[in-house]
């Protein structure tokens, strides 16, 4: 690998299934992606499974399979960790941490009227919400943190001095379940606030449960007619009278360093929480290059750090937010964005740099189609492509032509390592 250098882009829920809006395309068949398209001439296609047949990942698993970790003999501890370390929460052994989501209930039944407030959350909103909890919610022998990210997010941290805080808890948030430690999307965006259990019962679990029970009734009484709610009241806004929490985990992660893995020197180009605690867990390092939809100070940064490491690895979230609402025209449109902004600076960018080559690898995490506004299993197009390795006929990158590309199908754990067999048998 002298002289070569990698970029690894994943797009947020980039795959998807034929819809009504774009006359039975997909959003990726449907949207003008000249710079993909010229890149995926340039090698072979195929599809990829991230996690599982039958499995519909959250970003966190999806991830750390697409990076070649695979939690098939070991028992994944949980985004809620990844996200409390991504976001600089001290952590240690034995406290509890849970991704949760702001969202909006009517407080009377709890039934769940916007799993994510109406995705309108302002840092102002989020930090007066998050600042009212830490001065209001009161749990015996309990210390909580708790931060919000960006949007909807926020994350939760409770630790009890002398007590291992269980995991073995269910999920307040409807839409997803856990399995193994690994967080899974259920077809769902709404129905009723769940009350956390213990399952299977011990214990520890108990305790956080019963943790996780009071800490959710105090919010949603103290948020329903606070001060910030009021005001988006006036501004006819959703109520932000809730958290959603989900993925529990009291495990501090260890793993073999990617570059160690791989014999490689990666760094990562992220935004997320989710994506900057990967990054930290697996000895990354993290740039950061404004916020998710700065396509271009992320293609900026991107020429900027690509001399300096052998493999950069970027996570781009738009897509999957436009699945999630089910928006096939939207999600069409931030691809073509991504495509111009981002792919073309690229490529003009490199094409100024002599005596290195590089090249791509292109996928998704898993796929958000927007007709289910959900996470799904349903595979997604990959593209490896650069000088000398051997075409096939994919002329671009889609869901249609991945069926026909000569990697055929494969799991998100085997990816670096087939893209980096491709770059191995290139003809020089």
């Amino acid at each position: 690998m002298n002289q070569s250098k990698i970029i690894y882009v994943l797009l947020d829920g980039i795959g998807d299934l034929p819809h009504p809006d774009l006359n039975y395309l997909t959003p990726l068949e449907a949207a003008y992606t000249p710079h993909l398209d010229s890149i995926a001439r340039m090698g072979v296609s195929g599809q990829v499974v991230s996690v599982g047949d039958g499995i519909a990942p959250q970003s966190d698993i999806a991830v750390f399979n697409m990076l070649g970790y695979n939690f098939r003999d070991i028992a994944y501890f949980g985004r809620g960790v990844v996200e409390c370390i991504g976001c600089g929460i001290e952590y240690k052994e034995g406290d509890l941490a849970l991704r949760g989501n702001f969202a909006t209930i009517d407080p009377t039944n709890k039934k769940i009227l916007d799993r994510r407030a109406g995705r309108i959350v302002t840092e102002a909103d989020s930090a007066a919400i998050c600042n009212l909890i830490r001065k209001n919610v009161k749990i015996d022998g309990v210390k909580f943190s708790i931060e919000p990210t960006i949007g909807h997010r926020v994350v939760l941290r409770f630790s009890k001095k002398g007590t291992t805080l269980g995991e073995n808890v269910t999920n307040t948030d409807p839409a997803y379940d856990k399995v193994n430690g690994i967080g899974i999307a259920l077809d769902t965006s709404g129905g009723d606030m769940h009350v956390a259990e213990s399952k299977p019962k011990d214990t520890n679990s108990q305790l956080s449960a019963t943790i996780i029970n009071q800490f959710s009734d105090q919010v949603i009484e103290l948020l329903d007619n606070c001060s910030v709610n009021m005001n988006r009241k006036q501004k006819n806004l959703l109520s932000i009278n809730c958290i959603l929490l989900r993925d529990a985990g009291n495990r501090y992660p260890h793993l073999q360093s990617i570059n160690d893995k791989y014999n490689l020197k990666f760094a990562s180009l992220v935004d997320m929480p989710v994506e900057i605690g990967i990054s930290q867990i697996l000895g990354m390092k993290s740039y950061n290059a404004g916020s998710p939809d700065d396509y271009e100070l992320k293609a900026s940064e991107l020429l900027k750090i690509l001399g300096n490491h052998d493999v950069v690895y970027v996570h781009i979230k738009g897509p999957d937010e436009f699945g999630h609402d089910g928006n096939a025209k939207g999600k069409k449109s931030n691809i073509d964005e991504i495509d111009k902004r981002f792919f073309g600076k690229i490529l003009k960018g490199i094409s100024k740099i002599t005596g290195v080559e590089i090249y791509f690898i292109i996928s998704g995490d898993h796929s958000t189609p927007c007709i289910k506004k959900a996470h799904t299993d349903d595979p997604i197009p990959i593209i490896v492509s650069g000088q000398g390795i051997k075409k096939d006929a994919t002329s671009r990158f889609t869901e249609s032509n991945s069926k026909r590309g000569s990697l055929g199908k494969i799991y998100g754990y085997q990816v670096l390592n087939t893209a980096l067999k491709q770059l191995e048998n290139r003809k020089i």
